[in-house]
């Protein structure tokens, strides 16, 4: 076990598969180890280098392999893909993982510190809970109109339809059901709090944050992308140009081509989906302004290209904004107009 210089390790629930080889690439330990015999069997090991795909727990690992003396590289899942030689298993995934480790142009993931995870975890319960609040509005309006009582689209319509729901000498809506909605409508409320009450806390935690009160001084970014930002991008300085972290977030066309012929398609849709959502949002918001309208990069756009075209474009442009800010921890400096 002196031997051993380089780890793949295949991350699980319960059986984690250890894959393992010394300085010429000769395999010396394959075997497979529960969860409560990972922490003991590395405490035993000389200082190494472990490999993990960048999945559920991986961070958890990360930091505890750390504290051991090892060091720990997190490889995103596609890139070790690509290393697997046939059947897929556990042991061959090790394996890959073992083997793309190594590679000098590989690609990693930062380990987040336990803060940092944390104010990520943040973003995905909020995420959750306003796919369940939507969930319970699609659900209301739904059963609602069975029953002939419909309103528009919008906070204003769904306010309506609460006062009809609440209304007791409202005639269309039989007994049994109206329990149920009102029973949809109670939880639809909580959630409501629980959302305000998660959103106060991201601006209070940002504001503590220096990375934060960067990036909320730039247009388009508000509390929550800031937050999500800051909370997300571990280590901007991994990319090289902005261009490069708005490529990762899939806000790129995507290229298909061969024999010096390149096509360009739709945006890759690649890498954090929430941050990509957020920033569309807010170039959206953006685009509604009316001096960003008098922008004549914008307003050019506007002119020959689909307002969600445009919006994608801005996307792209505030998540290099983004990037720098970050990477020089200084605040938004407009540009001066042209004369």
């Amino acid at each position: 076990m002196k031997e051993v210089t380089t780890i793949g390790l295949d991350l699980a629930k319960n059986v984690f598969q250890v894959h393992g080889v010394d300085r010429a690439g000769t395999v010396v330990v394959r075997r497979a180890l529960r969860r409560s015999q990972v922490l003991a069997w590395f405490a035993k090991l000389p200082p190494c280098l472990v490999g993990m795909e960048a999945c559920a727990t991986a961070h958890y690992w990360g930091r505890e392999l750390r504290r051991l003396g090892h060091e720990v590289r997190l490889i995103p899942p596609a890139y070790a893909k690509a290393y697997v030689r046939r059947n897929k298993n556990d042991a061959a995934d090790a394996a890959a993982i073992c083997e793309a480790v190594g590679r000098p142009a590989m690609r990693f993931v930062t380990i987040k510190t336990e803060q940092q995870q944390a104010a990520a975890a943040i973003h995905r319960v909020r995420d959750l809970l306003i796919k369940q609040r939507t969930m319970l509005r699609n659900q209301l309006r739904g059963l609602l109109a069975e029953f002939g009582v419909v309103a528009a689209q919008g906070r204003r319509g769904l306010n309506e339809l609460l006062a009809i729901l609440s209304d007791p000498e409202e005639q269309r809506i039989p007994s049994p059901l109206r329990e149920g909605l009102t029973a949809v409508m109670e939880t639809w409320r909580g959630i409501e709090r629980k959302l305000e009450a998660i959103d106060r806390q991201m601006v209070a935690a940002g504001r503590a944050d220096a990375t934060y009160r960067h990036l909320v001084t730039a247009p388009g970014y508000g509390p929550i992308l800031s937050s999500a930002m800051a909370a997300l991008v571990i280590d901007p300085g991994a990319f090289k140009r902005g261009c490069d972290f708005a490529a990762s977030l899939g806000l790129v066309p995507r290229q298909d081509g061969t024999g010096g012929k390149v096509r360009l398609g739709p945006i890759s849709k690649r890498g954090n989906g929430y941050l990509r959502r957020l920033l569309v949002n807010g170039a959206t918001s953006l685009i509604k302004c009316q001096h960003a309208r008098q922008d004549p990069w914008v307003a050019k756009l506007l002119a020959s290209k689909p307002r969600k075209v445009v919006a994608v474009a801005l996307a792209n442009k505030l998540a290099r904004i983004g990037w720098a800010l970050m990477t020089r921890q200084e605040d938004f400096r407009s540009r001066p107009a042209a004369a």
